[in-house]
């Protein structure tokens, strides 16, 4: 691995994404990151609650009862997987153009550094307002919809047009639509693009990043149905689907899929494969904690994450994830080198509380090569 590592930071230095072309869409939150206190020693020191077991426990010794968790607020910053994702591969240096729900008929100014560094911003609705409780080992996302039942396929063509909604869509690298579950208006939004694009003659197809987000609130017939959906760009874009764990073992339920132990327990080059087998995607990936797999082409690709138990910031660390992916994929690098940037990434993310810049991700690499097998 190590070995593995110092080559892909060669590799790295010779490459540059500016010039990159990227669309996506087209959610838009606000996040407040909040301590959940578990005991005070006065008004102005606290324990928080650093597990998850530690929070669902207080809820179910209340069972019944009543009880009252106190959130500490400890910062506003941007949210929904469209802005974090836009905002790491923007932070990058690729050109990107958003369209979501940032605030009408004002942009709200936690959206400052995604608007000042995209290429085009095009804003539907007002933000959702997500309290997210972190945690050492997790996080729990309260969500508040706001505007984003607004973001419809009426308001995107009002917003941007029907040309340049083509032409951002078929002339990119890479285009990636996310949030489904709490996009209520999603699979209108498809089959509207599904109109519009054409197929490319000659050359590659560019990328096509879907991200379901956490459908587990959702009823097994809507996934399908938004599996089924996601399959029909096949016919315009390499299409991804990218998972977290949780996520997985839920697609697989819903595709009543045959494997050794429950979804949750299974194995995840076995979850992998049998997802990647079923759904037919060019790829299909999975992103857990500490790892990271991926099925593309009847193969099935690794790596291991770099490690830090005391994590500075969670919320989003999945987004910067599927960031570095696709950044690999647009570079071009080989499919256990994008699971590698996407790890990297995130792996900056959780540490620095933000996204790194091309430098910085690059000398990020460097650092896991040398503390190989560390915690650091």
């Amino acid at each position: 691995m190590q070995q593995f590592l110092r080559a892909l930071h060669e590799r790295l230095q010779g490459l540059e994404p500016a010039g990159l072309r990227v669309v996506i869409g087209f959610d838009g939150f606000v996040d407040e990151i909040v301590d959940a206190v578990d005991r005070r020693q006065s008004f102005a020191e606290y324990a928080r609650m650093t597990t998850m077991e530690q929070f669902g426990r207080r809820v179910l010794e209340a069972a019944g009862l009543s009880t009252n968790i106190e959130l500490v607020p400890k910062g506003l910053k941007l949210g929904g997987n469209g802005p974090i994702m836009a905002n790491a591969l923007v932070k990058c240096g690729t050109s990107v153009t958003y369209m979501g729900a940032l605030g009408t008929p004002n942009i709200h100014p936690v959206f400052g550094e995604l608007v000042e560094g995209c290429s085009e911003v095009y804003s539907l609705a007002e933000p959702g307002h997500t309290h997210a409780v972190e945690f050492d080992d997790g996080k729990i996302m309260l969500g508040k919809m706001g505007g984003i039942h607004d973001v419809t396929w009426a308001s995107l063509q009002a917003a941007v047009g029907e040309e340049r909604l083509k032409e951002a869509f078929s002339d990119c690298h890479l285009a990636a639509t996310l949030n489904w579950t709490m996009t209520p208006h999603l699979p209108e939004i498809w089959k509207g693009l599904l109109g519009l694009l054409s197929a490319r003659e000659g050359g590659e197809k560019p990328f096509l990043f879907v991200d379901l987000c956490d459908p587990g609130k959702r009823q097994p017939e809507d996934i399908l149905k938004a599996l089924a959906a996601i399959g029909e760009f096949s016919r315009f874009y390499r299409v991804i689907l990218g998972l977290n764990r949780k996520e997985a073992s839920e697609v697989a339920k819903a595709r009543q899929l045959s494997l050794s132990k429950p979804a949750e327990g299974a194995d995840l080059e076995e979850i992998v494969r049998a997802l990647g087998e079923d759904l037919g995607l060019w790829c299909l990936m999975v992103h857990p904690v500490a790892e990271a797999g991926a099925y593309l082409e009847g193969e099935y690709y690794h790596v291991q994450g770099p490690f830090t138990a005391k994590p500075r910031l969670t919320t989003g660390a999945g987004d910067n994830f599927n960031a570095g992916f696709c950044l690999g994929l647009m570079l071009k690098l080989k499919v256990e080198q994008c699971l590698a940037l996407g790890k990297a990434l995130s792996g900056f993310y959780v540490r620095q509380m933000r996204s790194p810049s091309w430098d910085e991700l690059v000398d990020f690499v460097a650092l896991w090569a040398e503390k190989h097998g560390k915690e650091f």
